[in-house]
């Protein structure tokens, strides 16, 4: 199996450009004979994307949010023979949840969320998002 890792530097709230950054390296990845393309934590919003993301007391919709969720769906078709893992923001209700999705032969099978969430300097991430309480496997 050959595997890469992405080595790009998303900006932080360009939702589109950050997408078409991911396509490209799926693709680059895919003529290079990649079999699995990992990318960086929250690649599709930039890290950390802190009040771009409302935080718990005052959530309600994210526009934000939403727009990144359809980016990453959007990615789904690029990964066609090629598994991609793609850093996103998840949602589940009012919960959010520092994300990593698995592309697959055109669709997600899997997401994993954070369980450790980083928590000095500026990297306050349990003001934005919920820790997951257990770790899954995801198969292809």
């Amino acid at each position: 199996m050959k595997v890469a890792m992405a080595q790009v530097n998303p900006t932080v709230g360009d939702l589109e450009g950050n997408t078409r950054k991911v396509a490209s390296y799926i693709e680059r990845a895919r003529a290079e004979k990649v079999d699995l393309v990992a990318f960086p934590e929250m690649v599709i919003t930039g890290y950390p994307p802190m009040d771009l993301i409302p935080p718990r007391d005052l959530r309600m919709e994210s526009g934000f949010v939403e727009r990144n969720i359809e980016c990453l769906r959007s990615l789904v078709m690029e990964a066609l023979d090629i598994t991609a893992v793609v850093g996103f923001v998840d949602r589940d209700g009012q919960e959010l949840y520092n994300a990593a999705a698995v592309l697959h032969d055109g669709r997600i099978v899997g997401v994993a969320h954070k369980t450790l969430l980083t928590t000095y300097d500026v990297f306050d991430e349990l003001r934005y998002f919920t820790p997951s309480k257990w770790i899954q496997p995801i198969n292809t």
